[in-house]
């Protein structure tokens, strides 16, 4: 099952739809994000673990893979963050919000946990 957020990015003034979706599946403990982010996107797992452990929780030890779609745009800056730790946390609690379709996810997350 693939959790799934929809938000925003920028690229230059142009505003694209991107669609973060989350897989949690068994196998070696790792966090991958692909969809052509560059170098803040693709750190922003590390973000997510320092969020939660701001929080006193932790990523199950699992295969996490987070896709930004649509793969042929680059994702910039640091604003994955969030809706990463969100569909993360959708997945991993297997929560469905009742009216995503129209719903776009933004924000950020410090490593504060707040």
């Amino acid at each position: 099952m693939v959790a799934r957020v929809r938000t925003v990015a920028f690229h230059g003034v142009q505003v694209i739809e991107v669609e973060t979706q989350v897989t949690i599946v068994s196998g070696l403990p790792a966090f991958t994000v692909v969809g052509l982010p560059d170098k803040a996107v693709a750190e922003s797992r590390e973000r997510v673990r320092a969020a939660l452990a701001a929080l006193g929780l932790a990523l199950p030890p699992k295969r996490i893979t987070v896709n930004l779609a649509p793969a042929d745009v680059t994702k910039e800056g640091s604003t994955s963050t969030c809706q990463s730790l969100w569909a993360c946390w959708q997945r991993w609690t297997c929560y469905r919000p009742t009216s995503s379709a129209l719903t776009r996810f933004s924000g950020n997350w410090r490593s504060t946990g707040r």
